[in-house]
Order: structure tokens, then sequence, then C-alpha cells
């Protein structure tokens, strides 16, 4: 059986009640496969705060799962307070988690993971978890960001990067391959050729002048994957892309993070789930942050969790 893991990730944040509210509601058939990457003393501490009755069976390096058991692959780290742990501490137990799912994962041990939410100082770079595992994959630059619904999904070029940065990292072969991953994967998952929409960098597509970006990058780039087979539209102007009920297409890319990932949560809310294409496993996460103002209020909504592990 395929197992899945789904690490704990930011101690401080909604996730242990997240993991156990979804828990509660997965099938059958998921709970006998899923395990957790994580802190037994964390998940233990954190549980009874909130006063949850559950018994976590710790796995060995074998990973034969206990039927009907919460099952976890205890990542041991000395720390003091089971909510609030330092940033050296904090960021030797993402990592180490992170790193140890990475190895399973590339051992063929499971068949990709799910990491909850987790506060980015833990980098000394500014970059997230998608860089993070591609510069692990040796995929640097070929990793695709795609936040997915089943109603259409977005996808920056660019990811953690300031806005005054963003043009310097744009070029036509970058577009190309991301657009191209993003084609494959829909092909292999969903059986489809993607209706892929690209957004302009400017506003209005910067009226389409003779030297703007849309002009001399965007449009020569459309036409050449068209050609390839692809079905792509563009370049298209992002103040009426996202009217509701009007989106034409499986996914918009956008040029930058914003740009797209805030017209997505707007029309979306939690029905989104975060995918990273382009590693030698599927990795997922759910679409929004560690909420550190809701921790113990159990007033957590796990629905973008719950959807990351249907989409195994």
């Amino acid at each position: 059986m395929k197992k899945i893991a789904i690490i704990h990730g930011e101690p401080y944040s909604i996730n242990s009640e997240i993991i156990y509210k979804s828990w509660l509601k997965f099938k059958l058939g998921n709970k006998k496969k899923i395990f957790i990457i994580g802190s037994k003393k964390i998940l233990d501490a954190q549980f009874r705060k909130l006063k949850i009755n559950v018994k976590l069976n710790q796995l060995n390096a074998d990973l034969i799962l206990k039927k009907g058991k919460m099952n976890i692959l205890d990542i041991d780290i000395n720390f003091k307070n089971p909510f609030i742990l330092n940033l050296s501490e904090k960021r030797n137990y993402i990592l180490n988690s992170i790193n140890k799912a990475h190895e399973l994962a590339i051992k063929r041990k499971i068949v990709g993971f799910v990491n909850c939410p987790i506060n980015k100082e833990i980098f000394k770079k500014k970059i997230g978890v998608t860089e993070y595992l591609a510069n692990k994959n040796k995929s640097r630059n070929k990793e695709v960001m795609l936040i997915y619904n089943k109603l259409f999904s977005v996808s920056p070029i660019t990811t953690h990067i300031n806005i005054k940065d963003v043009f310097k990292k744009l070029n036509s072969q970058k577009i190309m391959k991301k657009v191209e991953t993003i084609n494959k994967f829909y092909t292999q998952k969903f059986k489809k050729k993607a209706r892929i929409g690209i957004l302009g960098l400017n506003p209005h597509n910067d009226e389409m002048r003779i030297n703007s970006f849309e002009r001399k990058i965007l449009i020569p780039l459309v036409t050449k994957l068209n050609k390839r087979g692809l079905k792509i539209h563009g370049p298209l102007s992002v103040d009426n892309v996202f009217l509701k009920n009007k989106i034409e297409y499986d996914v918009v890319v956008g040029m930058y993070h914003d740009q797209v990932l805030g017209p997505f949560k707007a029309i979306n809310k939690f029905d989104g789930i975060n995918v990273t294409l382009g590693l030698k496993y599927l990795r997922i996460s759910p679409d929004h942050g560690t909420a550190s103002e809701l921790i113990l209020k159990k007033k957590a909504n796990a629905n973008s969790l719950i959807n990351c592990i249907n989409f195994f």
C-alpha cells in the first residue's frame, strides 16, 4: 500500500488541531496509509491542551502502520515549551521533518507528503518550502507552484521574491518550461490538455506597446507553445480574468506571486491546495498560513488539509 506522510510543520500554529480534525474525516482507506512526521512530545502536549483524547502510535523505521491508530514517525528534539520554540529549535524541528519526508519519498517508501503550514522565518534566504525542496531535488528553477482548485488553478512564474526583482527573474525560457510542466501534469493526472491563460506583467498589458514585455516576450511565447500543441491564451489583462463565473481556464499563469494568489484566495477561500510540480515525488500543502491567532480556540478550518490528502 502506498503511504502518505503529513509533516506537522510549525509548532506554534493550528497544525495539531487541523491534523486531528482531518483525521476524523479521512476515509478508512486513507487512514490505513497516512502517518505523521513530527514530535510525539509536542503533539501529545498540544492534544492535551486542546482536550483531544487520542493516543499516538510511535513508528519504527519499518513504517508498519497500526490499524485504526494515528501513527507518528517521531522527530526527537530538545525543547522547553511545546507551544513556543525558539527560532533555532523551530528551524531544526521543521527542517529535520521535511528532510525525513524527502528522504522517504526519494527511497519510494512514501508516494509523497503533505506539509502543514510553516513560518518562513526558518529559512535564512527568502525562499519557501517549494524552493527548498527544489534545491534538494536538484531541480532549482524547474519547480512549479500550482495552487489547485477544481474550478480553476493558478501558478506564479516567480514566487517568494520582492516585486522590484520580478522583471529581472523573468525570461521566455523559464516561462515556457513552467507552462510545459503544468501541461504535462494535467495530461498525466487528469488525462487532458490544460486550458492555460497567461497574464501580462504590466497593467493593461502596457497597451501592447512595441517594446513592452507582453509584445516582445509573451506574444511570441504563446504562439510557439500553441504550435507545440498546447492550449495557451494570452497575454491576458489581470483586471478582467478573475471576474466571478467567467474564468475560462484550467490554470491562470501569472508573472508574480500575489498577481494570482490574491484573486484565487478571494474567490476560493479555503478550497485550495498548494501542489509543487517538477519534483521526483508529489508534495502538497494547505493553501493557508499558520493562523497563530486561532491557536487553542478550536476554530481552525481543516478543509484544505483534507483536500490535500484526497488529491493523492
